[in-house]
């Protein structure tokens, strides 16, 4: 331990006593530890799911489709269903990761997904790895048009902290030199198939519009820092929401708890689900936090000078709303009365698709299945566009060839040869086709909620959550361009029978779930400061997504990364200066 430190740090032979807890093991949980423990102090890591060990843990990693019972078309259950069932991401692979909702069930006044993990690692071991810069036209775009709060930061703020973080979680792609998204300290970019590449040149030369491989937190290189934690480059297999033996992708499991244990200073507790923080009015600071033990149901208390809540947005806003005293009747640190509130993700699933008839492509194919897309960035509402909706959107996807599958009628709708005719045909790839799925942001909107119910309770005698979140007329109007923008460019791009699609999206679908303990300039109008530190008890810090005061268009973990390395090395030179 740093011996400047140890001046400062209260020693405790105590179990219950630490330096810092960290609550959450998800994406900023996992830097958080990180940090906190590689700059000397000794670090609780609470984590309400269940333990997963790395590489051996990830069940169903290796598994071959005939391995799976149901072929990964998990059947539904047949008495009420939660609504986890109706998610994308809940399949035969992954179940075993997620949370069972009817131990918590969750009330909607407005449909709401809310994806939770129920392991070590959190949504880490499942995420989609896209890992964007926000650009300093994202940090500004409260003030520009007056919705929601100023961020206290702008990009130059978190620019170094960006590069640091790639660094060490590993990002890979391609310099483009735009305004709207910076370009990171990035690995060698993954390859774009045939039929990316020629899209990408078309859309430059007939719309001037740039279309780049997607920026993903999966190595295309091991730099000695990544082996030094025990990753290996990509296998390209397209596995990685199974969670990777290889540790190829960035995971608080993979990189940032191998690293925080190599320093002997972490203590990680699982099954401990965090009711609510602890307050000393004297002092004006939190003293740690209350733990109901998930298995036993007993509550016990662990103490620290510094806590970072990282329980992911949605649990943090709870365990800060369920955190009342006669100091904070309506949830902890809330002063300025909007924690709960400006609630936000990014709505999709909306886009075209086409098939790709080009010369060149028939006998071209592709590199095993990688593990990432494209990326299409912003390029609404930039200078001299100006729309009938505020903020903008960008477009994930890829081009592909169809397999086998294509010859099964009863899936194809055509009918099958036989013999060797049939496997002749199943021996060569299917036609190219390539699709774009739109990512667009969300206003922050002051009665876009999350509220406790306090009569209903869940298994662990909690209050459970209420979801009053809806995505308005802005996002719809933002919509159409969205949809058609889709198939002019993939038109521009030459591919035949372009067909739009509008599949809808709730809140919480996208996974990307955002606000209700937000950052600002004044403690009258927000929960935190510049520093993520909530403004009515200094010891306390706030990374995850709860902490934004906007969503931007691009996926938001990487900032959170950013964000948590940031407030941690300030945390600490404040617990140096006696300030906390």
């Amino acid at each position: 331990m740093n011996e400047t430190m140890n001046l400062y740090l209260k020693k405790e032979s105590d179990a219950t006593h630490y330096d810092a807890i960290v609550v959450g093991s998800g994406i900023s949980g996992g830097w958080a530890a990180k940090e906190l423990t590689q700059k000397g102090l000794r670090v609780l890591l609470l984590e309400r799911g269940r333990p997963l060990e790395h590489v051996t843990g990830y069940d169903t990693a290796l598994k071959a489709p005939w391995e799976f019972t149901y072929r990964d078309r998990t059947p539904l259950l047949t008495d009420k269903m939660p609504p986890q069932y109706r998610i994308h991401t809940y399949n035969e692979q992954t179940a075993h990761f997620w949370f069972d909702d009817r131990n918590a069930p969750y009330r909607e006044i407005q449909p709401f997904d809310w994806r939770r993990p129920d392991i070590l690692g959190g949504k880490s071991i499942m995420w989609g790895r896209q890992s964007y810069r926000w650009s300093e036209m994202d940090f500004e775009a409260n003030a520009r048009d007056g919705f929601g709060t100023d961020w206290p930061i702008r990009y130059a703020d978190l620019a170094l902290w960006y590069s640091y973080v790639e660094k060490f979680a590993g990002i890979s792609g391609s310099r483009e030199g735009l305004p709207q998204l910076p370009d990171s300290d990035f690995l060698p970019p993954m390859q774009m198939n045939c039929v990316e590449s020629h899209s990408t040149r078309q859309l430059k030369q007939k719309m001037n519009r740039v279309m780049t491989i997607g920026r993903t937190a999966n190595l295309s290189q091991a730099n000695p820092v990544h082996t030094a934690v025990g990753r290996a480059p990509c296998q390209y297999r397209n596995m990685c929401a199974r969670g990777c033996p290889y540790g190829s992708y960035f995971s608080s499991l993979s990189a940032t708890l191998p690293a925080a244990r190599q320093t002997n200073r972490l203590t990680v507790r699982t099954h401990s689900i965090v009711s609510e923080l602890l307050y000393d009015k004297d002092r004006q600071r939190a003293t740690g936090v209350r733990v109901i033990d998930a298995l036993t149901k007993q509550p016990i208390e662990f103490y620290a000078r510094l806590i970072f809540l990282n329980a992911s947005t949605v649990s943090t806003n709870v365990i800060l709303l369920n955190s009342i005293s006669d100091r904070f009747p309506n949830g902890f640190g809330n002063d300025s009365g909007t924690l709960g509130k400006y609630v936000m993700d990014h709505h999709f699933q909306i886009g075209a698709s086409g098939r790709a008839e080009g010369p060149g492509f028939d006998d071209q194919y592709y590199y095993g299945r990688r593990a990432n897309g494209i990326y299409i960035p912003r390029y609404r509402n930039i200078g001299t566009d100006k729309r009938e909706y505020l903020r903008g959107f960008g477009y994930q996807g890829g081009a592909s060839r169809s397999g086998w599958q294509r010859l099964v009628a009863e899936t194809a709708g055509v009918a099958s040869n036989f013999g060797e005719e049939l496997k002749e045909q199943a021996s060569q790839p299917g036609p190219w086709s390539m699709g774009l799925v739109a990512f667009g942001e969300c206003l922050p909107y002051e009665d876009n909620r999350i509220t406790l119910d306090q009569t209903q309770t869940d298994k662990w005698g909690l209050p459970t959550v209420v979801f009053d979140v809806k995505f308005r007329e802005n996002e719809k109007r933002m919509r159409k361009d969205m949809e058609n923008d889709a198939a002019e460019m993939l038109e521009a791009a030459g591919l035949k029978n372009v067909t739009t699609y509008d599949n809808n999206s709730a809140p919480g679908l996208a996974i990307h779930e955002m606000g209700g303990v937000r950052m600002g300039r004044d403690p009258k109008t927000s929960m935190l400061n510049a520093h993520n530190q909530l403004w009515a008890a200094k010891n306390v810090f706030v990374t995850d997504g709860a902490c934004f005061a906007s969503t931007a268009c691009q996926n938001p973990s990487l900032t959170f990364m950013a964000l948590t390395a940031r407030a941690a090395d300030y945390a600490v030179g404040e617990l140096k200066k006696k300030n906390i």
